[in-house]
């Protein structure tokens, strides 16, 4: 897949769907005095990859955990596949699965136990949970590796079994906060082939936050460039540099990286809310996964 085209399941994903997996209207989400999220609109069409980006403390996180239900959505409104997020909670929860930026497999369970435990958690019936256990397992190449303890496995192995735990309950939106965080180039690789073999499989939706250009380039079909809990531009990654070009009136194509840092400036801006936490949380997930 190119970065100025759709993806193997192409922009409309499977039959029937919404055209629009994900939509915020004006959420506001504050800390304190401070909003985090300042009536972000946002909307994620159904079957593509959307990448969602910033520099820490843009609300990002903040915006992805509304969406998942994992924080409330005390103004405005998010919807989810046709659902409202606030008061279809549940119903929100049975369409997507969520692999955090925090690693979120137990290193004293086996690859199995931990992929089965999400789908006991996401409710996949008693009957077909074996199958579908062991398709999530094949799905992301951790087969061979399914009845070793996860403590044993590799930074790329762990991402891997997470996404296999968030594939499990068969979701039609897949969020992914930071999903590369710490592994070498031939593991993230990895991680978003398997990623890309399974949207093209079931065209799912798939939405993004990573802090690599390269990724989003190469992989979202559309990017958002969060700063400061606002949406300041949006487009496909060929269109941002192309946009970014004009303004700049050269005829030399910039980076995703210069488009990143003529929306966001350097991105260490203290006051944004949340950005110590942010980071402190990014190096330790990257730590544990190195």
């Amino acid at each position: 897949m190119t970065s100025d085209t759709a993806g193997p399941a192409g922009p409309s994903g499977p039959p029937g769907a919404p055209a629009e997996a994900v939509t915020c209207t004006g959420l506001t989400y504050a800390f304190g005095e401070t909003n985090a999220v300042d009536e972000l609109d946002l909307s994620v069409r159904t079957g593509e990859v959307f990448g969602l980006l910033g520099p820490n403390g843009a609300g990002k996180t903040t915006a992805i955990r509304c969406i998942t239900t994992l924080l409330p959505v005390p103004a405005g409104r998010v919807g989810v596949l046709g659902h409202d997020a606030a008061k279809e909670r549940m119903a929100v929860r049975r369409l997507l699965g969520y692999v955090p930026q925090q690693l979120s497999a137990d290193s004293g369970l086996t690859g199995r136990e931990n992929v089965a435990l999400f789908a006991r958690v996401f409710d996949v019936p008693r009957r077909e949970r074996a199958e579908r256990v062991a398709q999530a397992l094949d799905a992301v190449d951790l087969a061979d590796a399914a009845d070793r303890l996860a403590g044993t496995y590799s930074g790329g192995m762990i991402r891997r079994l997470e996404l296999a735990q968030a594939l499990v309950s068969a979701p039609r939106l897949l969020i992914l906060d930071e999903p590369t965080i710490g592994l070498d180039p031939i593991a993230r690789t990895g991680v978003w082939e398997h990623i890309n073999a399974v949207r093209a499989a079931t065209g799912m939706t798939v939405l993004v936050t990573t802090h690599y250009m390269d990724e989003a380039d190469q992989y979202c079909d559309r990017i958002g460039l969060m700063h400061r809990g606002r949406v300041r531009a949006l487009g496909t990654p060929g269109e941002l540099r192309a946009g970014l070009a004009e303004r700049q009136g050269t005829t030399t194509l910039p980076t995703l990286e210069d488009v990143f840092r003529d929306v966001a400036g350097s991105g260490l801006d203290d006051t944004s809310a949340g950005g110590f936490r942010d980071v402190r949380s990014t190096r330790r997930t990257a730590r544990r996964v190195g």
